[in-house]
């Protein structure tokens, strides 16, 4: 017999080899097929295996429920009541980069220079967290954006993308070429992020690499949109 189960807290490849190992090893399972972009487990079996014995052969980052059916796991319910708790990390920071950009400027503001100031930072502090694990950024990033599924190496060389990006705006060298590039790359992420959004996808946001476990929210969105806005403002004022 064969069942589909949900399962939630998996980042990449190496999450899916974990959960299919684990899984493969409960007494009465014949076979385990592991989906990273759907997060599906789909479970062959000989004989029926309840759901608490799948949920205590998986260690505690993972859950386990029953696809199509409400979960009231308490590791589940928890996961989704602290979605804005998880989120805080990436709220503390834009915050941090507004009032940033705000105190460089604001003795001769301009809302320009506040701009590029922001827009700097934002590149030089969101690679430096890619940077710290960037043998596992790569699939994270690979589960929603477009060109990183196409073209591996890109996951790769988007944390160095983002480094040259920060000290372009900062150092103010070149920064017509800095806002097309800027207007790409987050134009494809972005496409990738809304798609997840709307096939209500349950997966990890690589926006601040693996270190932080972030879900894919509105507010990832959001990041994105904030940053698109800018770029085209700035765009436009230059041409």
């Amino acid at each position: 017999m064969k069942h589909t189960y949900t399962v939630t807290g998996m980042t990449c490849n190496g999450c899916v080899a974990s959960v299919s190992k684990y899984l493969s090893e409960i007494n009465g399972v014949e076979n385990v097929a592991v989906n990273l972009e759907t997060s599906e487990a789909v479970v062959e079996m000989r004989v029926h295996i309840d759901l608490d014995t799948l949920k205590s052969a998986l260690p505690e980052k993972y859950t386990i429920s029953k696809k199509g059916k409400l979960t009231t796991d308490p590791l589940a319910q928890e996961e989704e009541k602290s979605k804005l708790q998880q989120l805080k990390p990436l709220l503390l920071i834009f915050a941090y980069l507004f009032a940033a950009a705000f105190l460089l400027n604001f003795k001769a503001w301009s809302t320009s220079e506040a701009m590029l100031d922001f827009m700097g930072l934002f590149y030089i502090v969101f690679s430096f967290f890619k940077l710290l694990d960037l043998k596992g950024f790569p699939d994270s990033f690979r589960m929603y954006d477009p060109l990183a599924k196409i073209l591996p190496a890109y996951g790769w060389v988007y944390p160095f993308i983002e480094l040259a990006l920060g000290l372009l705006f900062l150092m103010r060298l070149q920064i017509p070429i800095a806002l097309v590039v800027t207007i790409l790359i987050l134009g494809i992420t972005t496409v990738g992020v809304t798609k997840s959004l709307l096939d209500k996808k349950s997966i990890r946001c690589a926006c601040l690499g693996t270190a932080l476990k972030l879900p894919m929210t509105e507010a990832t969105f959001i990041e994105n949109a904030i940053m698109l806005v800018m770029a085209f403002a700035m765009l436009l004022q230059l041409v």
